[in-house]
This record gives structure tokens, C-alpha cells and sequence, in this order.
């Protein structure tokens, strides 16, 4: 299985509109970040989690020509802004599958109504199948299983996702016991690391350095990246030894 970064930013993406901030004016590529979202995909299998505004410049750096499904941790829009941009996908495969929370399904219905539409169509609107995701429920993903991870974003209900020996979570600021317990036994953990100043609703760099020593995973790779946390090189150099600070376009195999 392998797992491409389709963006690594936080909810402005770096550089941000209009900032001097020393690390949004940077020539290094890998202080370039669009949204966050993950592309995953093994065999014949191709799912991507969240779908945001960035989705269709990704999905051409990528080359992802094949969608199976979009898993959605959460109905913000720098998860979910892309969702028109599935189209192509549309017109080759068909309706696309969506997974999602029922609370995020109702907020895509009511912002993407177009898309939803039962009556009088618009020919060239995407289409999707929902699906709901609930706690403690895992579903099929192609020819593996999806474990949904439940966390809290402050005080927003967040699905992460594990996947055989991957996982993958944003937006985390808090995890119960229980939930931390699915997680027992990964290899490959992506999580969230904002910036080194705390946080009301994302995990600031310790916290998820914290998190990562509590699961021991083999490898573990930081997302959502605010510029406020450094200039990627210098930051990457200061982690613990198999802690990375995942980039736009970098790809690993689990």
C-alpha cells in the first residue's frame, strides 16, 4: 500500500495570502503546502481522505487518474471545498462513493445541494453514493477494512482512519482511551502537529510528539503544518529518530 501526501498545510495552506512570515516567503519547495488530504492506494484500489480546495491541482500533480471513494474526517471546508472538482472522475467511472460522519453528509448535502439533487439534475453535476461512517463500525474499503478512529477538534467530533498497519489523523486536539486502543499495533502513523505554541483545537508539535511515544509506531509523519511552526529543514532536523515532517508529494510504502 502507499500513501502519497496530496497536501500537508493547515487551513490557509503556506504561503499565506498576503503574510511576510520569513517561511511563507521561502524558495524550498517542501515550505509549499496545500491543504491536507492523503492519497492511498495498492493494487487496483484508490481512496483518498478529504477533499479539499486544493483537490483538483493535487489530483493533477499526482497523476490519480482512478477514485474509488473519498473517506472525510470532517466537514471544514479545507477538507471538503473540492468536492465539484470529482467531475472527471464522474464522467469515467461513474458515481463516486463518499464515506462520512452523518453530521458531515447533512452539511455537504446543504452546501453542495446541486450535487445531492434528486429532480431536475443538472447533466454535468458530480455525483456520489453516501455512505455513513459510524463509531466502532468498520466498513470495506475496496479489499481492505477501514477502522474509523474516533477524536475530538476542540469540541468537533473528527473520524480518523486506520487502514491494516496505517492510520491517519487531523485535526486531533484530544483522543479517549478507547479510541487510542485501535490504534495499538500500527506501523505507519500520520498525525497533526500545528505549530511548537499550543493550540485550542489542534495538537501543537509536543502534543503530537506525546501522542506518537504513546502508540510506538515504527514510523510516524506530521501533518497540517502551520508556518508558525518553522522553515521545513530546520524543524525536521530537531524530531525524534523515526518522526518525519511529511511534505506536498512525498509518497511512502506501508
Amino acid at each position: 500500500m502507499k500513501v502519497y501526501f496530496l497536501g500537508t498545510g493547515t487551513s490557509q495552506g503556506i504561503p499565506v495570502i498576503g503574510s511576510h512570515h520569513s517561511v511563507c516567503m521561502s524558495d524550498d519547495p517542501k515550505d509549499k503546502r496545500l491543504r491536507v488530504a492523503v492519497w492511498i492506494h495498492w493494487d487496483d484500489y484508490s481512496f483518498v481522505i478529504d477533499c479539499g480546495p486544493d483537490f483538483r491541482q493535487q489530483m493533477l500533480a499526482s497523476k490519480c487518474v482512478k477514485l474509488d471513494g473519498i473517506l472525510f474526517t470532517h466537514e471544514h471546508a479545507d477538507h471538503t471545498a473540492g468536492l465539484d472538482d470529482i467531475r472527471p472522475y464522474n464522467f469515467r467511472q461513474g458515481e463516486l462513493p463518499i464515506f462520512a460522519h452523518e453530521r458531515v453528509l447533512k452539511n455537504l448535502n446543504r452546501r453542495f445541494d446541486y450535487i445531492f439533487e434528486t429532480e431536475n439534475r443538472y447533466p454535468g453535476a458530480p455525483s456520489v453514493k453516501e455512505f455513513e461512517v459510524k463509531n466502532n463500525e468498520p466498513f470495506a474499503v475496496g479489499d481492505k477494512i477501514a477502522v474509523p478512529i474516533n477524536v475530538w477538534h476542540g469540541n468537533l467530533q473528527v473520524f480518523g482512519y486506520r487502514i491494516d498497519d496505517f492510520a491517519y489523523l487531523t485535526d486531533v486536539k484530544t483522543i479517549d482511551e478507547a479510541e487510542i486502543e485501535k490504534l495499538k499495533g500500527v506501523k505507519v502513523l500520520v498525525v497533526n502537529a500545528l505549530r511548537e505554541e499550543p493550540h485550542a483545537t489542534h495538537f501543537n508539535l509536543q502534543e503530537a510528539l506525546d501522542f506518537i511515544g504513546r502508540i510506538k509506531p515504527e514510523r510516524s509523519y506530521l501533518t497540517h503544518i502551520s508556518h508558525l511552526l518553522g522553515f521545513h529543514e530546520e524543524v525536521a532536523k530537531k524530531l525524534p529518530k523515526n518522526v518525519f515532517l511529511a511534505y506536498d508529494n512525498l509518497e511512502i510504502t506501508i
